[in-house]
């Protein structure tokens, strides 16, 4: 169907009374049963990445500043087992969750009719789309100050070709003008109220998608189109849903940059860093740039204080030594790592145990006897992964299984650590010129390398966010140059490798 933007009685006036809404509603459809996944429960109650579908769409809206309200509309039978995971969760911003309609045109009337009358902008999205961005929610909303109808939409990668009905293809439109259609859909709300006046007196009127309806009955309506993603993926197939956790492990965020160096004196004025593997590389790096900006940092390695991580009396001393001396822990970093190559069937006993101690047990100790303190502050615990972790690579399969280890404890661990309010990231970088690497691989070009300095930057700007249970990618800016990494003597005590 297309859409004629010819002036009529639905078409914009030449000078449209400004918009003015009272608010946002997202509008969170529920309403499938899971039928095509071969599940006894409705997929998005399915659990993605440790937590319920819907519990993963419904945390980007309450997350969103542009959202002011958020209504769910469950399939029958199934609003309790809603509640609870909005309870549960805490979302502020979920008002009501109400049983949906047996057809998508009924359920958008039932959640019309939540909404309520007055103008407000309304988004409408499928509950298993748990991957949708901030970024589209607010480009949708940004769109409805200018657009009354706003769709998510993707180009398409694939050649899409019409068939009759015995198969055989009829026609190929032109690949460049095709999108594949996404949620949320945006509207203003006179706007997608009026499409469905006038559909009701349409005998043969049957929705798949509220944009469709608004270009069918307001034909003079633009419905502007904004750059969905990838990743915002609809859960309808099992394979969906294999897709979808490893998307989930894989999602990287970007710490939101401080331009003002201000900021950074107030936010780390008075705070404790202690950085496990503060000698060299990242570490040393980390605590030279905190220190700059105010904080009190208190590096420990085992070079340099004789401090072994996988040692649980070491890690208490070392924490208990920061505490005393300033009464807080507000931050506490584990750069500490070590990377033996070779094939592991040549590999001695003794090496592998002290790979897995220092690489994966180490954390984990720092990260239980860390908890008390960060409780006080509402601190971070930040981690260290490799680009590896995605896929193990020969001849450091122990590293870069560990590296892995170390995205899911941090993931896990912001989960359970939530409700202290005590927040846990991991920082990915790519290959960084640390000593650890130039020991492990010798001399590489450095234009192929990142800086220790640049990573040290980007994880203190994750020190100083709001962000947690994140894998936070680091890379290379063009043209970036690193400096030539220290001494290499201590590979214990250097940066991650950052293995491509």
């Amino acid at each position: 169907m297309t859409q004629d933007h010819t002036a009529g009685p639905d078409a914009a006036p030449e000078n449209p009374v400004p918009w003015r809404p009272s608010r946002t509603v997202a509008v969170v459809l529920a309403g499938g049963t899971g039928t095509r996944l071969g599940l006894g429960i409705p997929k998005q109650l399915l659990k993605i990445a440790g937590k319920p579908i819907i519990e993963h769409t419904l945390a980007v809206f309450e997350a969103a500043p542009e959202i002011d309200e958020i209504i769910v509309l469950m399939a029958t039978g199934h609003v309790a087992d809603a509640q609870q995971i909005v309870d549960k969760a805490g979302f502020r911003k979920v008002t009501r969750v109400i049983e949906g309609g047996d057809t998508r045109n009924a359920t958008t009337r039932i959640a019309l009719d939540a909404v309520g009358e007055g103008d407000c902008n309304i988004l409408f999205h499928d509950a298993v789309r748990p991957l949708v961005s901030g970024r589209i929610v607010r480009e949708c909303v940004n769109a409805l100050w200018t657009y009354a109808a706003v769709d998510v939409a993707i180009p398409s990668a694939d050649t899409i070709i019409q068939v009759d009905g015995d198969d055989c293809i009829t026609d190929i439109p032109v690949r460049s003008s095709l999108r594949r259609g996404q949620t949320p859909q945006a509207f203003r709300s006179g706007t997608i109220r009026e499409a469905y006046r006038l559909a009701e007196g349409d005998p043969h009127f049957a929705a798949t998608d509220d944009c469709g309806v608004v270009l069918r009955y307001l034909p003079g309506t633009p419905i502007k189109v904004i750059d969905g993603s990838d990743e915002n993926i609809k859960v309808t197939h099992p394979v969906d849903v294999h897709l979808a956790d490893k998307l989930f492990q894989l999602a990287a965020a970007q710490a939101p940059r401080v331009t003002d160096e201000r900021s950074y004196t107030e936010e780390l004025t008075g705070r404790t860093i202690v950085i496990f593997g503060g000698s060299y590389g990242i570490g040393h790096d980390l605590a030279e740039l905190a220190r700059r900006y105010g904080a009190q940092v208190f590096p420990f390695s085992r070079s340099s204080t004789g401090t072994h991580v996988e040692r649980a009396e070491d890690v208490e001393a070392a924490l208990k030594t920061a505490f005393e001396a300033t009464g807080r822990i507000d931050h506490v970093v584990v750069t500490a790592g070590i990377l033996e190559k070779g094939p592991l069937s040549e590999m001695d006993q003794e090496t592998m145990d002290r790979v897995l101690q220092v690489n994966f047990v180490g954390p984990v100790i720092v990260a239980r006897q860390s908890l008390p303190y960060l409780q006080q502050t509402k601190g971070q615990l930040l981690l260290y992964t490799s680009s590896s972790y995605t896929r193990g690579r020969a001849d450091y399969a122990l590293y870069s299984s560990t590296k892995a280890a170390l995205v899911n404890l941090t993931q896990a661990l912001s989960d359970e650590w939530a409700e202290f309010g005590v927040r846990v990231n991991c920082v990915n970088p790519e290959r960084t010129a640390t000593p650890m690497r130039t020991k492990a691989f010798g001399e590489e070009p450095e234009h192929t390398l990142l800086a220790a300095e640049t990573v040290a930057q980007a994880s203190l700007d994750v020190l100083i966010s709001d962000l947690t249970g994140q894998v936070i990618d680091v890379r290379r800016a063009p043209g970036e140059v690193p400096a030539q990494p220290g001494p290499p003597r201590a590979e214990r005590d250097a940066s991650p490798a950052g293995l491509g």
